[in-house]
Formats: C-alpha cells, sequence, structure tokens
C-alpha cells in the first residue's frame, strides 16, 4: 500500500494535429498540477484536501473546460459544475448552475461539509456562495474570447460540441484544420488520490458542453455518474456527460471491484469498454491498495499520474501498453 493520485484534463476526439501551441501549455499544466498534488500527498495531507487544492488550481487555468476557461451556453453564459467525494465517509458536495464562483470545487466542498445536503444548485448554490464568503467574479471574467469564437462556431455547425469535438468546417484547408482543431478544443479536470492509510478522494469541475442548452446539467455534479468514491476506489469521469450518467460509470466501476472482485485496472476496463460507446468516455481511478488506471475509449485523454513507488505518467493519446 502506498499514495497514488491521478488527474485529467478531459477526454474526446483530440486529434493527432493538435498544434504543439494547444498541447504543450495543457501538458505542463498536468505536470504543474501534479507536482503539486505529490507534494500534498507526501506532506501527508489528507486526500480531500488534497483533490480540491489540485482540481482548484486546474480551474484556474483558462485551456481547460472550469472555471475561468468556462464554455458558453446557447445564450453566451457560463454555467460550472463541481462535485467532490470523501471515500471512507462517503461523503459528498455537488453544484451546478453557477455563474461567478471562482473555484465551484470548493463551494462542492462547502455544500458537503456546511449543510444538510449533498447537491445545490443555480441560484440557491450563488447564494449559498455569497453566504460563505467564497471567492466571486462578475460573469464577464469567465467569457473568454476564445470560449465566444467556439460558441459562435457550434451554432454555425448547429450542434453542442463535448470536450475536444472537432468543429465542422468543410471549407477548411488541411493545412489549416490542425489550427482550427486546436482552437475548439478544451476538456473538463478531474482528481483523485489515496493516502498511505488508504483514504481515498475524488473531485471533479467542468463548464459543460460548447453551446449547450441552459439549465442542463451533466455527469460531473451527479454522484455515482462522473464523481464517486468508496472504501475500495476513487473515480473521476469525463466526455459525454448524457452517456457517463447512463451508463453509471464512476459507481459501476467499485461495484465491479465489489461483486465480480476484479482489480481497479480490469474494473475500470470493463466499464470504459463494455459499458459504454466508444468514443464517449474516460476515467481516471486509484484503489484503497494504491493502483491507478486510467482507460479511455476516446482517440485520447489528456491525463496524468503518480504513485509512491515512483511511476510517473504525463499523456495524451494511448500509450504503447495499451
Amino acid at each position: 500500500m502506498g499514495w497514488a493520485i491521478a488527474l485529467h484534463g478531459g477526454a474526446g476526439d483530440i486529434p493527432l494535429s493538435l498544434p504543439p501551441e494547444r498541447r504543450l501549455p495543457r501538458e505542463a499544466a498536468l505536470h504543474h498540477c501534479l507536482q503539486i498534488g505529490v507534494a500534498a500527498l507526501q506532506s501527508q495531507k489528507h486526500p480531500l484536501d488534497v483533490v480540491e487544492l489540485v482540481v482548484r488550481e486546474l480551474e484556474n487555468f483558462p485551456h481547460f473546460n472550469a472555471g475561468k476557461g468556462s464554455v458558453l451556453t446557447s445564450i453566451g453564459t457560463v454555467e460550472m459544475e463541481a462535485a467532490i467525494m470523501d471515500g471512507k465517509t462517503m461523503k459528498c458536495g455537488a453544484v451546478s448552475g453557477l455563474t461567478t464562483v471562482v473555484n465551484a470545487i470548493s463551494l462542492a466542498r462547502l455544500v458537503m461539509e456546511k449543510t444538510p445536503h449533498i447537491y445545490l444548485a443555480f441560484e440557491g448554490a450563488e447564494a449559498f456562495a455569497r453566504e460563505q464568503g467564497v471567492e466571486t467574479l462578475d460573469t464577464s471574467h469567465f467569457v473568454t474570447p476564445e470560449n465566444v469564437e467556439r460558441l459562435k462556431r457550434a451554432k454555425e455547425a448547429n450542434r453542442v460540441q463535448i470536450d475536444y469535438t472537432q468543429p465542422i468546417q468543410e471549407d477548411v484547408k488541411a493545412d489549416e484544420k490542425g489550427k482550427e482543431d486546436g482552437d475548439s478544443q478544451i476538456g473538463t479536470v478531474g482528481c483523485v488520490a489515496v493516502d498511505n492509510h488508504g483514504n481515498l478522494a475524488t473531485a471533479t469541475s467542468t463548464g459543460g458542453f460548447v453551446n449547450k442548452m441552459v439549465g442542463r446539467i451533466g455527469d460531473t455534479p451527479v454522484i455515482g455518474a462522473g464523481t464517486y468514491a468508496n472504501n475500495l476506489c476513487a473515480v473521476s469521469a469525463t466526455g459525454k456527460g448524457e452517456a457517463i450518467i447512463c451508463g453509471t460509470v464512476a459507481r459501476d466501476v467499485a461495484a465491479v471491484m465489489e461483486y465480480k472482485g476484479l482489480s481497479l485496472e480490469k474494473a475500470a476496463a470493463y466499464v470504459v469498454n463494455e459499458r459504454v460507446p466508444r468514443g464517449n468516455v474516460g476515467l481516471v481511478a486509484v484503489s484503497a491498495t494504491g493502483e491507478v488506471t486510467m482507460p479511455f475509449n476516446t482517440t485520447g485523454m489528456f491525463r496524468a499520474c503518480a504513485t509512491e513507488d515512483g511511476f510517473t505518467e504525463i499523456g495524451i493519446y494511448p500509450s504503447l501498453q495499451d
């Protein structure tokens, strides 16, 4: 048994032509956040503190679809959502429909710790944020020029865009398509961690779909779908929310471990490859014994992990052993 941590920056149809100026900042952010998480675990911080800390960092990085980088609804607004869960106590907190809260994941934790509820949304969640004195900013802070352009493209194509959806532009020349792809792609963020005592925690945060309907809620704040932890494992999922909800992805990983007696790696692989249609999901997970796995059935998933025995991985596309 030893500590382990894994994080993701979204899964989807990530093109191999993703330009370096779009790929490298995200990889650097994953590396930075992984180091923060590892240092926190090494200093004996509780996994719940670790996953909140890491996801806050990811929310503050504008190239991912959370916090400052959140994508826009069909009317050009942001509606952020997040969830956090402690494996030992199975306490959890979730929020949706946030428009001014800088770090949704921290508000989710306050819901868990300061209310008798699990889930607050929209004006109720915003009012609770003001009551708790968490950092808020005008909604204009979250509306970036890049996401305004992404919404414009999605509306022109008459569709929503999940993480890393490639834009439909038939008149784009082949040598220009890489730049278009790089501009349109961002990702949900999440982190899972386990300490030397087997304590587990998970946290996930997102802005949802580009061009989503106002009021749409995805898998991220739905406990058991995009976010789940118990005494066996901690899971954070990413991809197409509706498919992840229908597949109860995060809970299913734990259930397969519990009822079929499979290892974390085999349980997660089964859920990703058998329970959800191809091209829809990726996840990161750790077990109480320090195992870590990061499967996905999409083209790629921005991901990183580290374990106490010295193993580290940062990647996007399938590794050679996958």
